[in-house]
């Protein structure tokens, strides 16, 4: 074994290199995550009759319990932070193992960089092992970072000890799932697909345990973490469970490498037909094929996120009643509680579409950079058509994400309160957002024309930017002219506030502009 791992620490320092700009960025908004949560439970539920208050309201809430966590970690108030930001941290946490074990392993083979590493002395098993170390360096410092955020905001020191460990224990059970998936599939978007759909298995088998039958929440990674119970029970032995399945993982991880070929994976990518097909003979239908699986998979998510969302609409009155302290929270205060919570639910359905519109939009710079784009524009194919090809289907699949986010959250609302009409009603409220999204995704367009390098480190910024400002800008303080940069600040909140159809127009008219500067750039820069 020592041969086949020679070469694991050079490889090391070259990925801990490669994640100098990324990994801090992942590490930050954790910490921010966990850290703001606890500030603003303790700050909300300061007294045992809060707390009490809560426990009665939410644990009697099934559909909040499937959103949040078992019904036990209300007891105390460390606990209602780990009810209320786990699920998501986890999230954030599984994703961030997932893509550094993609990147450093599946991405490497299929863009020919490993294959140039291999040619010297590296051994076999060297870059996996190299990739697995890093994820378990990087879930190291999750771990010191949310136990700083967790302790230093008042919460007791041993659960925030075990609420750290829980959620490294997360991320890296899905760092040897991605390490498995890598060796199973040849290419990095069928590993993300098939961890991302474990991903969402392990959230839906956690909510059907927490909201109903428990048993379930035990087959669940995301479950084993929140069984720990911090600051309630502090159980310490469900950790063993993560130790013992990531363990499991990497050595079939091993296992797997050892029998398939460099560059193959054990399920391999069907032979195509003879001909191709005639919706293959455009640019469009060449990125319609490229991101369909993408756009399916995001419109599926948010329509689940909004009926996740709908299930809770027309208990929110109830719940504000019985909390008055959380109606801060929503702009419009407990007198049009349920408007509130219906557009700042979708405002959240609309910064993920926003997600999946710069995804898309930057999907032509990974074809650029794998040497498929330059090929493809030695034909008469037009740098315009082939471009507008791509951000056409980024901008048309963010209508569709939206409006089946609204389409999810409007079927459970209608449904709880035997209202068909709400249907069509929230899916106009998400509709509403498509400007300001449009506005966000031409950033990333613009940065693909002028200044390709950085094009996703500067969309991810202004995607990030507006999500701060949009959810914390109110609490923080911001300046006026800072808030004011966000496209989400012109939209309005409707239904809490009168529709107004000039600032969306203005919005689209700045998508145009700012796109067309995007296209500009692109036909004046070097393919590369």
């Amino acid at each position: 074994m020592a041969g086949t791992t020679t070469g694991t620490g050079a490889l090391l320092r070259f990925m801990l290199r490669r994640e100098r700009r990324g990994l801090p960025w992942w590490l930050a908004g954790i910490a921010f995550l966990v850290g703001y949560q606890s500030v603003g439970s303790q700050s909300l539920y300061d007294t045992p009759e809060k707390l009490a208050r809560l426990r009665q309201t939410l644990g009697a809430n099934p559909a909040m319990l499937a959103m949040s966590g078992p019904e036990e970690l209300l007891a105390t108030i460390g606990g209602e932070v780990v009810f209320e930001i786990f699920s998501y941290a986890a999230v954030v946490v599984a994703l961030m193992s997932m893509f550094m074990i993609g990147r450093h392993t599946r991405t490497d083979e299929e863009t020919g960089r490993a294959e140039l590493i291999r040619s010297s002395c590296v051994g076999r098993h060297a870059t996996l092992v190299a990739a697995l170390t890093l994820a378990g360096l990087a879930n190291a410092a999750v771990a010191v970072v949310v136990f700083a955020a967790t302790s230093l905001t008042g919460l007791p020191v041993a659960g925030s000890a075990l609420l750290a460990l829980a959620l490294a224990g997360v991320g890296v059970t899905f760092a040897g799932l991605a390490a498995v998936a890598a060796q199973i599939f040849e290419n990095p978007r069928a590993v993300y697909a098939a961890v991302g759909g474990a991903l969402g298995l392990a959230y839906l088998l956690r909510a059907a345990g927490d909201a109903g039958t428990e048993a379930l929440s035990w087959l669940s990674p995301i479950g084993w973490g929140q069984q720990t119970l911090p600051y309630v029970e502090n159980r310490w032995w469900p950790l063993l469970l993560p130790a013992l399945a990531t363990a499991g993982l990497v050595t079939l991880a091993m296992t797997l490498m050892e029998r398939r070929d460099f560059g193959a994976g054990f399920i391999r990518t069907r032979p195509g037909p003879a001909a191709a097909a005639r919706s293959l003979g455009s640019p469009l239908g060449l990125a319609w094929r490229l991101q369909r699986g993408s756009l399916i998979g995001w419109t599926i998510g948010l329509f689940v996120l909004g009926a996740a969302y709908g299930t809770f609409a027309n208990s929110i009155e109830q719940f504000i009643v019985d909390n008055p302290e959380v109606g801060d929270f929503f702009p419009g205060g407990v007198e049009t509680i349920v408007d509130s919570y219906l557009a700042f639910s979708v405002l959240f359905a609309a910064l993920l579409a926003t997600a999946y519109g710069v995804t898309s939009t930057l999907r032509a710079r990974g074809e650029e950079t794998a040497g498929r784009a330059e090929p493809l524009l030695a034909t008469p194919t037009s740098r315009w058509s082939w471009l507008a090809s791509h951000v056409g289907i980024a901008m048309v699949g963010t209508v569709v994400s939206l409006a089946a986010a609204g389409l999810g959250e409007g079927l459970t609302y209608a449904a709880s309160i035997d209202d068909p009409g709400q249907i069509p009603r929230v899916m106009g409220i998400a509709l509403i957002y498509v400007p300001a999204v449009w506005a966000t995704v031409a950033v990333a367009v613009a940065g693909f024309g002028w200044l390709p390098r950085a094009a996703a480190a500067v969309a991810w910024v202004v995607v990030g930017f507006c999500a701060f400002v949009m959810i914390f800008g109110d609490v923080v303080d911001l300046p006026g002219w800072l808030t004011n940069a966000s496209p989400f600040t012109h939209t309005p909140q409707y239904p809490r506030e009168a529709f107004a159809a000039p600032p969306l127009l203005a919005l689209i008219g700045a998508a145009v502009v700012i796109g067309a500067a995007g296209f500009y750039g692109f036909r004046r820069r070097d393919i590369g």
